[in-house]
């Protein structure tokens, strides 16, 4: 085994800067519609994301060994191909997030990995295997996220259709609390694990592992970094995706979260990355759609799923520019 090298230190710094970047941008996922119908605080929600995020990240490595092992072959990348990766993340993702248009961090770990992985090697680099589990992860996040969320919302209306409005209200404002609990645990179980896969990748890659095997160590610190990125906040991208989306009740959060969390998590153990900002998202437009159509700002999710449509291609060419410009001169 190698030693730290200035290189490798650069490179597993960058993917720290993902992974805070990570918890910054998708502590709303969590959080937006719990804040939005005032059942927590701000302060509160942040808290309690963080917490619930680092124990998501702790259960378990099947979404990190798709990511380290299965986007693109080991055998042909190097630690530049990493560290492009991270740099097309890290700028998209802070860019989009300046102005309140939340992104999805999978999406973009992959389109940087695989945009880093063709110049390093071209279309070679890139796995079918893992691919299939990215496509699958969007017909999950899409379909299961928006056909969940209206399923679960009109159960609520069956079940409470004889209940007093105030009567709901108040027993939805606590379960809300448990469900966005729960959306914050998935939300660490997926998206936390991801950078894992890769930071372990790159220790493989340096020489300081000599196989792809997942350290505690780096579960502990991918997982604290990213629970500090989550109390930052992203406090416009919360406004985006609790506020101006649709308007929502506390038993309509509650179904949002629960459908999106239950959609990560059967993802989750089936080592198949998805998309969390996209699942809240399509989760919170079926809530909605169940009131009427006109009730979800469709000109804001058209914004949401332009930016969605743009990550891969644009994260993809800042990668791949990134480690042009890199060989240009380490050669």
């Amino acid at each position: 085994m190698s030693e730290l090298t200035p290189g490798l230190a650069v490179v597993l710094l960058l993917i720290l800067g993902a992974e805070f970047v990570n918890g910054w941008t998708d502590a709303p996922n969590a959080i937006a519609t719990v804040v939005s119908t005032r059942a927590l605080s701000p302060r509160q929600a942040v808290a309690m994301a963080a917490v619930l995020n680092l124990l998501g990240v702790l259960s378990g490595t099947a979404v990190a060994k798709t990511i380290g092992k299965g986007i693109v072959d080991p055998s042909v990348v190097d630690l530049i191909t990493v560290g492009g990766a991270m740099v097309g993340i890290i700028v998209f993702s802070s860019v989009a997030a300046r102005f309140g248009i939340p992104t999805s961090e999978s999406h973009a770990l992959i389109a940087g990995l695989s945009g880093a992985g063709l110049a390093t090697a071209g279309p070679g680099a890139l796995l079918w295997a893992g691919w299939q589990k990215v496509l699958l992860g969007l017909v999950f996040s899409t379909f299961l996220g928006f056909g969940g969320g209206l399923l679960v919302m009109s159960s609520i209306y069956w079940l409470f259709r004889k209940a007093l409005p105030g009567q709901v209200r108040g027993l939805f404002r606590w379960l809300q609390v448990l469900s966005s609990a729960f959306m914050a645990f998935s939300h660490g179980s997926n998206d936390g694990q991801k950078f894992m896969g890769v930071f372990t990748l790159a220790l493989v890659l340096g020489g300081v592992l000599p196989a792809f095997e997942i350290p505690t160590g780096v579960i502990f610190l991918c997982a604290g970094v990213m629970a500090i990125g989550t109390m930052t906040g992203g406090w416009k991208i919360m406004q985006t995706m609790g506020m101006k989306m649709t308007r929502l009740e506390t038993h309509q959060g509650f179904a949002a979260e629960m459908a999106a969390a239950s959609t990560i998590e059967l993802a989750t153990r089936l080592g198949i990355p998805l998309s969390t900002t996209h699942t809240i998202s399509t989760a919170i437009m079926g809530v909605g759609a169940t009131k009427r159509a006109s009730a979800v700002r469709w000109g804001v999710t058209a914004q949401i799923a332009t930016a969605w449509v743009l990550t891969f291609p644009v994260c993809g060419f800042i990668s791949w520019l990134t480690v042009k410009i890199v060989r240009m001169f380490v050669g």
